[in-house]
């Protein structure tokens, strides 16, 4: 394991989980292993020591703390879900507006990164007229040093205040009961110098899904890691072609992005990725537990998706292929972005836009589709069909309408009506990511915060505490 350094003197780390190492030559880590000095070398795979992706918060896999832990500190910290993964300034949706679809009254507790120095704690609550929905409650500091959430209830640190609420709810809508459940760190690789791989060292178990151009299997890597491998028909594509984009999509790494592990790049080539237990989200909207969601829960994974879209956008990387289908959904809603960059290589004539059966035309900008002019706009242009597919749970877009028609549709302005229980509000932004001009269209960017912000107007983003 390479060596820790810091800049950040005095500050610690706890591995609260005992982590197993993958392949033989790697490092694991016990139980309670402290690593004092560790907070710009920390990262999703502390082995691997990959620098900190922001040092004003920690994914609660691992708690940090500027004194050495203590077994209370553990039993009524980090094990039990008291920090919680942090982005852009507000809790990630694992942890909040996904909060709905953990047991009743879970909790976390998470420091705005705007706010680097406050804390909130938000709770699952439930009433008749809004259903499961999620109260916060500022937690403030003291000038002396102390914590409180209402003023007539003080507290020296966070734990206590914590501790308090776990024994008397005293003016929250809830007694706390179960934490967050703890997030698992994102692998970003197999192993060390493991990129092509060797066909023996895959065993394919379990076919998930079939596609125009090959298969995804369940596979284990070395008989002792779960990965997604989707096998590739011959012929349908380059292999030197595609391991040179390859090369460019294993340093694009995001928590919504579907981590490329390896590939084998002799025909049929094989793509390794992290697994995600729920599959496409389009075959998740169709079953039982897709059909039940309601309309926080589907915006929350449009806000997911806007967001890995966003880092792409920074990146300027671009998809080609947004939709429903290549999006991949695990535990607590969680959803990933698939198949980023692989379009472009694909040289089947009948993934040609103008005469093939197999191109989405139905989620393609006009200028991509009639002019092959692909860009991020086109990309946001298909992320407003897919919030279509978001709301109706699934539906084909552009229901009664071939190809054919949409195409001379869309090229004359025609836009879908606003879906049976969409918002206008909602539907507003997808016609902005409709316009014939590219550059009218919003920016990822904007998309992410709308979606992350779309309650927030309707309802006070914190909840008063009880001074009675």
């Amino acid at each position: 394991m390479p060596p820790f350094r810091s800049r950040a003197r005095g500050m610690g780390c706890v591995f609260c989980k005992k982590l197993e190492p993958g392949p033989k030559e790697d490092v694991g880590l016990e139980e309670d292993f402290r690593g004092y000095g560790a907070a710009d070398r920390y990262g999703p795979a502390p082995t691997q020591g990959w620098p900190a992706s922001s040092f004003a918060h920690i994914p609660n896999y691992n708690n940090f703390s500027p004194q050495p832990a203590s077994p209370a500190f553990l039993n009524g910290g980090t094990s039990r879900g008291i920090s919680a993964r942090v982005t852009g300034g507000r809790l990630d949706p694992s942890a909040l507006d996904r909060l709905a679809t953990f047991p009743a009254t879970t909790w976390p507790l998470w420091t705005p990164s705007r706010l680097k120095s406050a804390f909130s704690l938000s709770i699952r609550d439930w009433d008749q007229a809004r259903g499961d929905h999620v109260k916060h409650y500022k937690i403030r500091k003291l000038d002396t040093g102390g914590y409180y959430i209402t003023t007539r209830a003080q507290f020296d640190s966070v734990q206590e205040l914590v501790q308090h609420y776990l024994e008397v709810n005293d003016g929250l809508c809830h007694l706390l009961t179960a934490a967050c459940t703890i997030v698992k760190p994102q692998t970003l690789g197999l192993a060390k110098d493991a990129w092509e791989i060797s066909r023996s060292s895959i065993a394919l178990e379990r076919r998930l899904g079939t596609g125009c151009f090959g298969d995804v299997w369940l596979g284990m890597w070395n008989g002792s890691t779960k990965v997604a491998v989707k096998t590739l028909k011959p012929g349908t594509m380059s292999p030197k072609a595609f391991l040179a984009e390859a090369q460019i999509m294993k340093l694009l790494r995001h928590d919504k992005l579907v981590q490329l592990y390896a590939v084998v790049s002799e025909e049929p080539i094989y793509i390794v990725t992290e697994f995600l237990c729920h599959g496409s989200l389009l075959e998740f909207l169709k079953d039982r537990e897709g059909q039940g969601l309601r309309l926080p829960q589907l915006v929350d994974m449009a806000a997911q998706v806007a967001e890995g879209m966003a880092y792409m956008e920074r990146m300027n990387y671009i998809h080609r292929d947004l939709r429903a289908a290549n999006i991949l959904v695990g535990e607590r809603l969680l959803c990933k972005i698939a198949d980023f960059g692989l379009a472009r290589l694909i040289k089947d004539d009948e993934y040609n836009p103008q005469q093939g059966t197999k191109f989405p035309i139905k989620w393609t900008a006009p200028e991509a589709a009639l002019f092959g002019r692909f860009t991020i706009k086109s990309d946001v242009w298909s992320f407003g069909i897919l919030l279509t597919e978001l709301i109706t749970k699934g539906r084909v877009p552009y229901p009664g309408m071939n190809k054919r028609e949409v195409l001379e549709q869309v090229e004359h302005g025609y836009h879908m009506p606003c879906p049976p229980g969409c918002p206008a509000s909602l539907y507003e932004v997808m016609e902005q990511t409709w316009r014939l001009d590219p550059e009218e269209r919003p920016t990822f960017d904007y998309l992410q915060s709308f979606l992350e912000d779309y309650f927030t107007s309707t309802e006070p983003q914190y909840q008063p505490g009880d001074e009675t």
